[in-house]
C-alpha cells in the first residue's frame, strides 16, 4: 500500500509540471500571421481619442417676451412729502376773566355749534361790582334830574332878571357834569357786564371738541385755556418741494394723499405755495388741501402726498424688471450678434406706477435686452430668440377608447 501511495505521488508532480512548462512557452509565444498585437502607441491614441472629443455648446433660447428694446416714451416725475394731517379751522377757547371753574357741559369728541354755551367760570366780584356801579348810576341819574331841574328854574329867574348872567352859565355848567357823570357811570356798568358774560364759555366755531385742558373746580387765570375746538370739514398735510420743481406746480393741481390706516388714496389739492424758500434747505413750503365731508379723517394722522408732475420730453426707457444692479452699478444683459453681452448703464427717471425706467447711456432703440433677471448668465454664451413654443394637443379621436 504505501508503494503505490508514493508512485501515484509521483506521477501527479510530473504531470503539474509538464502543465506549468507548457503555460510559460504560451506566454512567450510570438503573435500569429492572423493575429495583430496592440501596442503602447495604438492603446495611446484610442484614450486620446475618447478624452479629446469637445461637447458642442447649447444656445441659450429665449421667446420674444422675454426679450424687449428700448421705448421711447414720458415719464411724469413724483414729488413726495409726509407729515400729520392738520385742521385749519381750529380754535382755542380760553377764560376771558379770572375765577373758578363751575362746570364743562362737554367732553372730548363732543360735537358743538357756533355760539353753544360749553361751560361757566364763577365771577362772584364782579357780581357785587355789577350791583355797585348800578347803584351808581343811578345816583347819577337822579344827581342829573335835580341839575336839570336847577337850570330851568335858574333859566326862569334869568329871564325876570332874579339873577345875574353868570349864576345862569354856572347851572348850565352843573347840568353837563351831571349828564357826563352819567354817561361815565353807564359805560363802567356796561364794561363790568361785559366781564361778567366772559364768565361763560361759548363755542366760537363748529367742531368737535379736541381736547380739555381744566377741569370743573379749577382756577383759572385770564387768557388760559380751557377747551380746543377743530372743524374737521377740511385737512391740510404741509410739505417741501425743491426749488428746481416748483415752478412745475400751481395751486389748485391734484394729488394723491395715502393717510395711514386708510387703504385707499384721498385725492387732494395744493391749496397754497410759499412765497419764498427755507433757509438752507433749498425747498419751498406747499400745503396740500383735502376735503373731509364725512369726518373719516382725523387731525395727527401721518399722510404721504404724491403730486405728479407731467414730463415735457420723450426720454429712452426700459422696464424695471431689465435692470439689475451689482456693486452699485447698474447694468443690463442684451443679444449682440447672438451671444450674450453685459452692458452697464446709466438710469434717470422712474415711473413706479408703470415699472419703467429712463435709461440714459448704454442702449439705443436697436438694442435685444433682456426683460427680466435670469440667473447664471455668462458674457459670449449664444443666445437667440424662438417663437413661443406651443405644446401639442391631443386630438378627440386619439383621446377615445377603442371599442373591440
Amino acid at each position: 500500500m504505501k508503494k503505490h501511495w508514493w508512485l501515484g505521488g509521483g506521477v501527479a508532480v510530473v504531470v503539474l509540471a509538464g502543465a506549468g512548462v507548457a503555460v510559460g512557452l504560451a506566454a512567450f509565444k510570438p503573435a500569429g500571421a492572423g493575429q495583430a498585437a496592440a501596442g503602447p502607441s495604438e492603446k495611446g491614441a484610442d484614450k486620446g481619442g475618447s478624452k479629446g472629443e469637445k461637447q458642442p455648446e447649447v444656445a441659450l433660447e429665449f421667446v420674444g417676451r422675454e426679450v424687449v428694446q428700448p421705448l421711447l416714451a414720458r415719464l411724469p416725475g413724483v414729488v413726495e412729502f409726509s407729515g400729520p394731517l392738520v385742521a385749519p379751522q381750529t380754535a382755542l377757547v380760553r377764560a376771558k376773566a379770572a375765577g373758578t371753574l363751575l362746570a364743562l357741559t362737554v367732553a372730548e369728541g363732543s360735537r358743538v355749534h357756533a355760539g353753544q354755551v360749553l361751560g361757566r367760570i364763577e365771577l362772584a366780584d364782579l357780581a357785587s361790582r355789577v350791583a355797585e356801579r348800578n347803584a351808581n348810576l343811578e345816583a347819577m341819574r337822579a344827581t342829573l334830574v335835580q341839575a336839570e331841574r336847577s337850570h330851568a328854574s335858574n333859566e326862569r329867574l334869568a329871564a325876570q332878571q332874579f339873577i345875574s348872567g353868570l349864576a345862569l352859565e354856572n347851572s348850565r355848567a352843573a347840568l353837563d357834569t351831571a349828564r357826563a357823570n352819567l354817561n361815565a357811570a353807564q359805560a363802567s356798568l356796561d364794561t363790568t357786564r361785559v366781564s361778567l358774560r366772559d364768565g361763560t364759555l361759548l363755542a366760537p366755531i363748529a367742531g368737535i371738541v379736541a381736547r380739555r385742558h381744566a377741569l370743573p373746580g379749577e382756577k383759572v387765570a385770564i387768557e388760559q385755556q380751557v377747551l380746543t375746538i377743530v372743524d374737521l370739514a377740511t385737512l391740510e398735510l404741509a410739505g417741501n418741494v425743491g426749488t428746481h420743481e416748483v415752478a412745475r406746480i400751481a395751486p389748485g393741481m391734484a394729488v394723491q394723499v395715502q393717510v395711514e390706516g386708510v387703504t385707499q388714496a384721498v385725492p387732494g389739492r395744493v391749496a397754497r405755495i410759499a412765497p419764498s424758500a427755507e433757509p438752507g434747505t433749498r425747498s419751498i413750503g406747499v400745503t396740500i388741501a383735502m376735503a373731509n365731508p364725512k369726518e373719516t379723517l382725523r387731525a395727527g394722522q401721518y399722510a404721504l402726498a404724491r403730486a405728479t408732475l407731467a414730463d415735457d420730453a420723450d426720454r429712452l426707457t426700459l422696464p424695471s424688471s431689465a435692470v439689475g444692479n451689482t456693486s452699485g452699478q447698474d447694468h443690463v444683459w442684451v443679444i449682440e450678434s447672438g451671444v450674450l453681452a453685459r452692458r452697464a448703464v446709466t438710469v434717470g427717471r422712474r415711473d413706479e406706477r408703470e415699472g419703467r425706467v429712463e435709461v440714459l447711456q448704454g442702449v439705443t432703440t436697436a438694442s435685444q435686452v433682456l426683460a427680466a433677471r435670469f440667473d447664471n448668465l455668462r458674457e459670449g454664451a449664444k443666445a437667440h430668440i424662438v417663437a413661443a413654443k406651443v405644446a401639442p394637443v391631443a386630438s378627440a379621436a386619439a383621446s377615445m377608447p377603442l371599442v373591440k
